[in-house]
């Protein structure tokens, strides 16, 4: 079943549709009236939702913080270029993974040459 994801607010918006189109549920912080939202409401949103968040923001990383156990998935990009085009090719391929894997109780540390799986 593939993952259900929210995308924070610092990710452009045309993700969701990159992620749609590989077939994962994907919502915005946009499309809910969530922007501007501090952290731990976002979160909490993503609790109830039962959607992994993906952020680029590596507070999300803060496992004291954000328990990955509470959680549908946290899902953190760490990119050397926070460009654009850059954010899209790894959302696409993050999308290719997603579509197979539940992120659920898991933190993923996204970079350009892999995953890093902390449960």
């Amino acid at each position: 079943m593939p993952a259900r994801v929210k995308l924070d607010e610092n990710l452009p918006r045309e993700p969701c549709e990159v992620l749609l189109r590989a077939g994962i549920d994907a919502v915005d912080v946009h499309e809910q009236r969530l922007r501007g939202a501090l952290d731990p409401a976002i979160a909490a949103v993503c609790r109830v939702e039962r959607r992994a968040l993906v952020a680029l923001d590596a507070g999300f990383a803060n496992i004291r913080t954000y328990p990955p156990d509470d959680y549908a998935g946290l899902i953190v990009l760490r990119l050397k270029s926070q460009d654009k085009d850059s954010v899209l090719s790894l959302l696409a391929r993050l999308g290719v993974v997603l579509a197979d894997f539940d992120p659920a109780g898991q933190l993923l540390i996204v970079r350009e040459s892999g995953i890093r799986i902390r449960s």
